[in-house]
């Protein structure tokens, strides 16, 4: 049996495409864009086809044309003419809807087909920025809305892991340029969304910074260590579901409690940040909302 999701909900349209549902059953009923398919109870249903089609005409409408015009393309007309018009204002939504289609299907060929296309174009922070956060942020939503199961998110993210780490690979091996701090990257206890946290690290290589990167589910005791050996220390800490909305500032007091020392400080980043009192933060405890901000105090 396959793997793969070939069917989906209008709802499940609905979250891939950003078109409302009640807009794409207007199309459909008064366009004939789409021809749903039917279960025995009259349950409308879509194949993989269909959600191709319909990311496509989402392109071209957002591009400017009117759907009254699309819909009276040939099929085949449709995807010749998104290839055509691909241009900078359109080139990420394309590619996000190409990821997504790759992370449908499982197609890793799809998904290095659509990513040698953008770095030809773009340097590797271009697509990093543009593409691969808007679409981790949207897989999330996904996820949520249970359009896609946890087997696609672990294999869309396993491959942009691997470019990540490609990317790195390349500027590990020259010597660090600045001395005035040490960054230590780690996600908390049960915390494994990582992509942040490794891009995090990129960056902090490519500013001329030394690294030490600990990955995921680290102890808070884990980290005593590094106090004995070096000084300066930043700790930069990505927490998106772990710990918890009630324990994330607990974790915070204890981290100043227990690592923190007069010449070190604590860098929190991720989706729980919002969580974060205020009152906590000082000199030495800071939070940021997005990656750029934390880029921009390297």
């Amino acid at each position: 049996m396959s793997s793969v999701k070939n069917t989906f909900t209008i709802k499940d349209l609905e979250n891939l495409s950003g078109i409302k549902a009640h807009t794409i059953r207007i199309w459909e009923k008064r366009y004939n864009v789409l021809e749903p398919m039917r279960t025995d109870t009259n349950i409308r249903f879509y194949d993989l086809q269909a959600l191709q089609k319909l990311l496509n005409i989402t392109l071209l409408h957002d591009y400017g044309y009117k759907i009254s015009k699309i819909s009276k393309l040939p099929s085949e007309k449709i995807p010749e003419l998104v290839q055509e018009i691909i241009s900078n204002k359109s080139a990420k939504s394309h590619a996000i809807s190409s990821f997504k289609m790759a992370m449908m299907n499982f197609d890793q060929k799809l998904f290095l087909d659509t990513y040698n296309s953008l770095l030809s174009e773009k340097s590797f922070r271009e697509v990093f920025f543009e593409v691969f956060i808007p679409l981790m942020e949207e897989i999330g939503f996904l996820w949520q809305a249970e359009t896609i199961s946890p087997a696609h998110e672990h294999f869309i993210s396993y491959l942009i892991k691997l470019k990540l780490l490609v990317n790195t690979e390349k500027i590990q091996s020259e010597n660090p340029t600045k001395e005035d701090k040490l960054f230590v990257l780690y996600l908390p206890m049960d915390e494994v969304h990582e992509l942040g946290l490794m891009y995090l690290n990129y960056e902090i290589l490519s500013s001329g910074y030394k690294s030490i990167y600990l990955g995921q589910s680290v102890p808070t005791d884990s980290l005593k260590d590094l106090k004995k050996y070096f000084n300066n220390i930043v700790y930069i800490c990505y927490s998106t579901v772990e710990p918890i909305k009630n324990n994330i500032n607990p974790y915070i007091k204890e981290i100043k409690e227990k690592i923190l020392v007069e010449d070190s400080q604590l860098w929190v980043i991720g989706r729980n940040v919002q969580y974060i009192d205020k009152t906590i933060l000082n000199s030495t405890i800071r939070k940021f909302d997005t990656i750029s901000d934390l880029v921009m105090e390297l």
